[in-house]
């Protein structure tokens, strides 16, 4: 696979193939790899690891101090710049505790996806225009260029620190173990298409996946401030609106529309028209299958929040769990009935209370 557009390889850029296309293409060649590779098992596997893995020590102690560091980041961010803006703006208790991570959330994606932009629209890379251009001139144990290195780093040990972070720092959430899922399969992808030197295709996937998370962070972030000092907004409310109509389409546009289409047919389709006997073909190819699968699991969380947003004017979270409320607020009136019946509505406002749903917006996550 070649780093650079500029190196050998068709001059003609193939047009992209509509789903159809997809699905037959991509079906008939894995079928035929499957049944061409007669020797394929763990000792293939094991073989081919060895002598086309590429990754140093110094790389991986070079990640685990980055992931590391992206924690302390967060924790001084959160401490010092994010926690108190929450406060300065007067936000509900709900949402400032909230608010921080999706400020956090936002700096980073942005940085990344407008770094994974310059790289594939301002360099001589070619590989959004031309997907199969990733395998150009690909060879085992090729060098990295310095540009997407770089990208790989930042990635990485982002997600590597995700993968705790979901856990131990975010509001958990209905997919929240999904997230766990998708975390892993993506630094998965991440750490090993690095070793194997799939490294353009990864840019490409990177691209496609960053763009729906700043939108998230911004909506959500909106939907905060829409009701900051106990008063409505209302043109934080018009850029929530704005952000979620936004998200919805790009989130199709991007990763159930482009991603499988420039994607998955490069790497199911074109990667064994350049390289014949590419290494740990099913291997990647079932984890961006997966990668699918949860883009679409996500998308009909985003259809359920249209649909609400339709019927009652809000934008609402449909993951986030409410139970712990509710049952808390149950609990209340099973412990003083006396109250409820001396103050009147108490036990009405605490059930509403119950049920409230948290202002929010669907999400995915994750390469």
């Amino acid at each position: 696979m070649s780093g650079q557009s500029g190196d050998a390889g068709p001059v003609e850029v193939e047009p992209m193939p509509g789903y159809l296309d997809l699905i037959t293409r991509a079906s008939t060649v894995m079928l035929g790899a499957w049944r061409d590779c007669s020797s394929c098992g763990l000792e293939l596997s094991k073989r081919t690891l060895l002598d086309n893995a590429y990754i140093t020590w110094t790389e991986i102690v070079l990640f685990l101090f980055s992931a590391f560091l992206w924690t302390q980041v967060r924790r001084g961010l959160t401490e010092s710049l994010f926690q108190p803006l929450a406060q300065w703006c007067r936000l509900l208790p709900k949402d400032a505790a909230k608010m921080p991570e999706s400020a956090w959330k936002l700096v980073f994606y942005t940085m990344s996806w407008s770094y994974s932009t310059y790289l594939l629209f301002f360099t001589s890379y070619s590989f959004f225009h031309d997907p199969p251009s990733v395998f150009y001139n690909w060879q085992s144990g090729m060098s990295v260029p310095v540009d997407i290195a770089i990208a790989y780093l930042i990635q990485g040990s982002f997600y590597g620190h995700s993968i705790y972070a979901t856990v131990y720092m975010d509001a958990w959430r209905k997919d929240s173990a999904v997230m766990v899922v998708h975390h892993i399969i993506t630094l998965a992808l991440i750490s090993f298409s690095y070793a194997f030197r799939y490294h353009n295709v990864g840019i490409l996937v990177l691209f496609l996946h960053d763009i729906n998370d700043i939108q998230l962070e911004f909506t959500k972030l909106n939907i905060y401030l829409k009701s900051r000092g106990g008063g409505n907004h209302l043109l934080n409310d018009v850029l929530s609106n704005m952000g979620s109509v936004s998200f919805s389409i790009t989130w199709f546009w991007f990763r159930l529309y482009w991603f499988p289409l420039k994607v998955l047919y490069a790497t199911c389709v074109s990667s064994l028209q350049s390289v014949p006997n590419i290494p740990f073909y099913f291997f990647f190819n079932t984890l961006l299958l997966a990668l699918l699968l949860m883009n679409i699991y996500w998308f009909l969380f985003i259809v359920v929040f249209v649909v609400k947003v339709l019927k009652v004017k809000e934008v609402n979270d449909v993951r986030e769990y409410e139970e712990e409320e509710g049952n808390k607020a149950a609990a209340g009136l099973l412990r003083e009935p006396r109250a409820e019946n001396k103050d009147g509505d108490a036990g009405h406002h605490n059930s509403a209370q119950g049920k409230h749903v948290q202002n929010g917006v669907t999400k995915e996550k994750h390469l």
